[in-house]
């Protein structure tokens, strides 16, 4: 039988990384729609952090219903 390729050290690290991946995503693309639709540059920015909030609320809610996906699911 062969093991996971990553180890723990290297599996946190990765998740760690997708998770800030995906909330500068969402924040990110609050300011770019907030530019694309006329915004100022400091209305961009404010979107932008806007989004960065919306991202880790989001973030932290699909965290807590994985976890308990996995907890119902389990055997």
């Amino acid at each position: 039988m062969v093991g996971p390729s990553l180890s723990d050290d290297d599996r946190q690290v990765a998740s760690r990384r997708l998770r800030l991946g995906f909330v500068a995503l969402v924040g990110c693309s609050g300011g770019l729609i907030a530019l694309a639709a006329g915004a100022t540059p400091t209305g961009a920015l404010a979107a932008g952090a806007a989004g960065l909030l919306i991202g880790t609320a989001l973030l932290a809610y699909l965290r807590r219903v994985g976890r308990e996906w996995r907890t119902s699911h389990r055997r």
